[in-house]
């Protein structure tokens, strides 16, 4: 025990290199001190210094500095500018988009977009376009267009309302708007039509403003069948707010007599009316048209009549139209209003057209101030075709062995049809000896006219209030055919039928 405990206290010392070994490592250290202190030896070069491990400029592992890169981007990126400035366009718009780093590519964009047919004031207009790539961003574009049927003479004009389309992708934002379109019905051929005249629609989201403006209009009874035409014909109404636009247009109608169903039809048969502004033209028009005599009960029967009258420039029509009215046949302010309820289309009706059909009239025999009272009762006559009221009269007088007073009381005698109406009925009650008014032989269905002639006889009270109704019931007969007057425009010839 003791011995080992003097032991660890004392540990063993490390062993020392042999003689040998000793005397070899003073010879070595003595050797290398003379060498460091003597001086170099004569002809001996001295050491050359260590070259740096930077490669040569021509290596192909050379690598410019950051800021040489730098410097670089900024004078290529000063070029582009320059070639930007000389298209008219400003570089600082473009500012914050990468382009191309030459301005060879930037002038094929250039003129990539210049062979569609847009122009330097259109790229000046949206320059972004020049950030699109041709072959990743407009060729496919255009080509699926293309593929649609759009026209190639068209996409200038597309192209300048919603430019915006040449940043899309095809199948992300342009496949599912024609997708929804011919979900609603458009028919494929109609497709490329309703893209050409709307384009802005391309960018539409397909649940918001679409979807809920077709909800509303099938709400208030616009036919489901019917969406497809109403959005071919004014595909607008897609991008129209329901709360800010159609909503009220549709609840301002309502108020002044129409029914919802109604309205309905007009939108089914006339979309466009929808695109007429409101407060702009719709009231105002309303309130032109009670200025000159037309009364409020009257105003639903004009708009179901002609329902482009809510989008003219009516004031001035009226006031030009009463003033020829007035002084070419006698036509009271009052009277005005009634021609106006009757056929609202005669606020189109040109000066050569009237002339023509009143200078035919008092040449049949009629007096001026019975050729007035004629027209506030069928304003139609200024409207008819010359050939088509020449046999009417012509049977009138040869045939029939009327008085003219009768005609000057019944003018919607020329609104009938010679050979489909006036002349077998006039026949068939000549078989049966009777003897009727005009409005009592012409005022009614084929199928009524039939029952009648089932009668011995003719009452003289069913003739005497088919005589004072007949107007009512001519006037509901205009507005059910409101096609055949809606299409007057300001020339004289489309108002002889």
């Amino acid at each position: 025990m003791m011995k080992s405990l003097l032991f660890s206290a004392h540990p063993t010392p490390p062993l020392l290199p042999a003689p040998r070994l000793r005397r070899l490592l003073r010879l070595r250290a003595s050797s290398t001190s003379a060498s460091a202190s003597a001086p170099p030896r004569a002809g001996r070069r001295p050491p050359r210094p260590v070259p740096s491990r930077r490669p040569s400029p021509s290596s192909l592992y050379a690598r410019p500095s950051l800021l040489d890169m730098e410097r670089e981007r900024a004078a290529r990126r000063a070029d582009v500018d320059a070639f930007l400035a000389s298209l008219g366009v400003d570089p600082g718009e473009l500012a914050g988009l990468e382009l191309p780093v030459t301005v060879d590519v930037m002038r094929e964009r250039a003129e990539f977009l210049a062979s569609l047919g847009l122009t330097r004031e259109d790229l000046a207009d949206y320059p972004l376009a020049l950030g699109c790539s041709v072959r990743k961003n407009m060729v496919p574009v255009l080509d699926y267009l293309g593929k649609l049927g759009v026209r190639r003479d068209a996409l200038p004009d597309l192209l300048r309302r919603y430019p915006q389309v040449l940043h899309a992708s095809v199948v992300v934002d342009l496949a599912p708007v024609v997708k929804y379109l011919q979900g609603m019905d458009v028919r494929s051929v109609d497709v490329p039509r309703v893209l050409e005249r709307y384009p802005e629609l391309l960018g539409f989201k397909l649940e918001g403003t679409m979807s809920t403006s077709i909800a509303y209009l099938v709400g208030i009874g616009v036919g489901r069948r019917q969406i497809g035409s109403v959005i071919t014909r004014f595909p607008e109404v897609l991008g129209m707010r329901v709360g800010k636009i159609i909503k009220p247009f549709v609840e301002f109608l309502e108020g002044i007599g129409l029914q919802k169903l109604s309205v309905a039809r007009i939108i089914e048969k006339k979309p466009y009316v929808l695109g007429f502004g409101l407060e702009d033209k719709v009231k105002s028009n309303i309130e032109a048209l009670m200025e000159f005599g037309v009364r409020k009960e009257a105003l639903a029967s004009i708009v179901m009549q002609y329902p482009d009258i809510l989008g003219l420039e009516l004031r001035d029509k009226l006031v030009a139209q009463q003033s020829l009215f007035e002084s070419i046949i006698l036509v009271s302010r009052d009277d005005f209003g009634r021609v106006i309820e009757r056929m609202p289309q005669a606020i189109n009706l040109g000066r050569t057209a009237v002339l023509k059909h009143v200078n035919f009239l008092t040449a049949c025999g009629f007096m001026l101030s019975q050729v007035s009272k004629m027209v506030v009762a069928c304003p139609q006559l200024l409207a008819l075709n010359m050939d088509i009221m020449r046999m009417n009269f012509e049977y009138f007088k040869n045939e029939m062995e009327r008085d003219l007073e009768e005609l000057a009381e019944f003018p919607a005698f020329f609104t009938y049809g010679l050979e489909s109406t006036v002349r077998p009925r006039h026949e068939m009650v000549s078989r049966k000896g009777f003897t009727c008014s005009l409005a009592w032989l012409l005022n009614c269905s084929d199928a009524r006219f039939v029952e009648r002639m089932k009668y011995d006889t003719i009452g003289v009270e069913e003739m005497e209030a088919e005589e004072s109704s007949y107007m009512n019931a001519f006037a509901e007969e205009v507005e059910s055919e409101e096609e055949e007057y809606s299409d007057y425009d300001d020339s004289d010839d489309e108002f002889v039928r």
